[in-house]
Formats: C-alpha cells, structure tokens, sequence
C-alpha cells in the first residue's frame, strides 16, 4: 500500500528515495496503522487509514472492549475526515501551542492518508508519566491552543468535540447503571453546550497524544477536534495524568495555571464554572464504556455529587 503513496511522498518532501518504514502503532480497532517513513533528507510520519466494512470489523472483533457497530463504524470514519480537515484548513501556526504540519493527504483505492511532519525531528517524543513541568507544559499548549480559536466557527470538524460526546455515544449511555448520572446527562451535555463562550478542542487531549522536550509539549492525534469548552479537555487531560488522590490535591494548582496562560478573564469565569460538568460528561461516557475503569474513583463521584446538586 504504501508503494503507491511512495511517489508522493518524495514529490511532497524532495527526498530521492525511502530508506525505510518503522511501524509505530497500529489504530484502534484495527483501522490502520501510523508509520514513520525515513527519507535520505529526513523523515515524515505516514497515517494509513484503512476504511474496511463494518462486516469485517465485525468477524475480526478487534475493538479492545467489543464495541463493535454501525454507530462505531460511523463515528470513527467521520472522525478520519475530520482529522484530514483539521490539518488541511485549521492546522496553521500557533505560537506556544506545537503541532506536526501538514505535508500532504489523499486516498488511494481502499485507503486514506495523511503525511505530516515527524516531531521527534525536533526532539519531541512521547512519555508514558510526566512530571510537574511537564503537566505545566500540557497546560500551556491547552491555554495558547483554545485562546487561539475562541468563537472560531468549526466548519467540516465535529461540532461537538471530543470522542464521548453524548449524541455520539448511544449505546454507552444506554449501558450506564448510574441511574442519576443517566438521567442528568442531557442536562449535563446543555449546560455545556450552551455556554456563551466556546472554542475549538482537542477532543483527545490525554497524555499519550502529547510529546515533549525538556521545555516544551506538542500534541498528535486531531481526529475529534471540534467545538466546545477548552475545560472539556483540560479535565480530560488531568484524568489521563493523575489518580484520585492527586487530582483532589492539584486540581486549583491546575486549574490556576491554565488560566493564567488562557489570560482572559471573561472566559475563565464561566469556564472554572462549568469544569465539573465537563469532568462529568466525561465520567458519563466512562461509566457505561468501562465500568471497571480506574478513573471511576472519589474524585469523579465527588464531581458528580457537585453536579447534582446544581442541576
């Protein structure tokens, strides 16, 4: 398959030949895999994306948790089109807020592709734990990241971003036991949603989509970028870095330096407001996806009992 990206490739980035394919992971689901592609003048990350029918995603059963469906299937081929949107027409420079450039995109029979640039050039690489700095550092690109599109319009993204939003998520919501987490999820999701001011998220802002140097953060991954709160993501990022017991500890030390970066007073009013909501909305999604998570802890049920009370 990748033979036939191949001339585009040394089209794109001016190198004369391939010297070799690294796999670096396959994608959820069994949906494709993303390589880096080593050139004689550099290198380029190479996002394969195979769109196979839903009978065979079915017969190879390769969703980690078996939500295998229509529902899915939709959800994860729109959220490839979107990502290839992101990069196309959003992905311009953002001072304090890295992001991999977009070098080229296309489909080639049963496959689509995305040809960007491979950060590690630039020293930036993944980290399975991050210390203070570096959180600060996720912060920061989160703050210059959603200052940077307040009340951009989200043409050809999700308009609700973030890949547990209620209306795409059906089938989690009719798993949920939590029968008052249930019953509020709606009024949760228009709290949200009707907040005056909104942004563009991530939509998948956890640890493993961010990679770093010794002083600053870039993030991967812009499949569910879309509109919204920027709190959706800093809550979800914070729910990827810390446990229960740190979270209780760290969340107004948290919460305090991303506004002080976010720097706009009006914003961080309502924002501070509505991040129990958007932890919730996320905890929603947790509790009918995986009830075992390690996430349903103290912290969440104390976000909830928060909400609750509110509504």
């Amino acid at each position: 398959m990748i033979e036939a990206i191949r001339p585009t490739i040394l089209e794109k980035t001016g190198a004369s030949k391939i010297l070799d394919i690294q796999l670096i992971q396959e994608l959820w689901s069994g949906y494709g895999e993303l390589n880096r592609i080593l050139l004689d003048n550099g290198s380029v990350i190479l996002k394969l994306i195979k769109l196979i029918k839903l009978d065979k995603l079915k017969e190879k059963n390769d969703h980690p948790r078996g939500w295998n469906s229509n529902i899915g299937h939709i959800r994860k081929k729109t959220s490839y089109e979107v990502e290839t949107t992101w990069y196309q027409n959003f992905n311009s420079p953002i001072d304090g807020a890295i992001i991999p450039k977009h070098i080229a995109s296309g489909n080639t029979g049963e496959y689509q592709y995305l040809i960007l640039e491979d950060l590690k050039s630039k020293n930036l690489n993944p980290k399975s734990s991050a210390n203070w700095e570096e959180v600060k550092n996720c912060l920061s690109w989160l703050a210059y990241f959603h200052r940077s599109f307040l009340g951009e319009k989200v043409q050809g993204l999700w308009l609700i971003g973030t890949y547990w939003h209620l209306d795409t998520r059906p089938e989690e919501l009719e798993a949920l036991t939590d029968l008052e987490l249930r019953e509020a999820a709606r009024l949760i999701d228009s709290k949200l949603n009707q907040a005056k001011y909104k942004t563009i998220v991530h939509g998948d802002a956890k640890l493993a989509n961010f990679l770093f140097t010794k002083d600053l953060a870039a993030a991967v991954d812009f499949q569910y970028v879309g509109g919204g709160v920027g709190v959706k993501d800093v809550a979800y990022f914070l729910s990827s870095v810390f446990r229960e017991d740190d979270l209780e500890e760290l969340e107004t030390q948290c919460l305090d330096y991303y506004f002080k970066i976010l720097d706009h007073p009006e914003v961080e009013t309502e924002w501070r407001e509505l991040y129990p909501y958007a932890w919730c909305d996320f905890y929603r999604f947790l509790q009918g996806w995986s009830p075992g998570h390690w996430k349903i802890n103290s912290y969440s049920e104390k976000m909830k009992q928060k909400v609750l009370k509110c509504l």
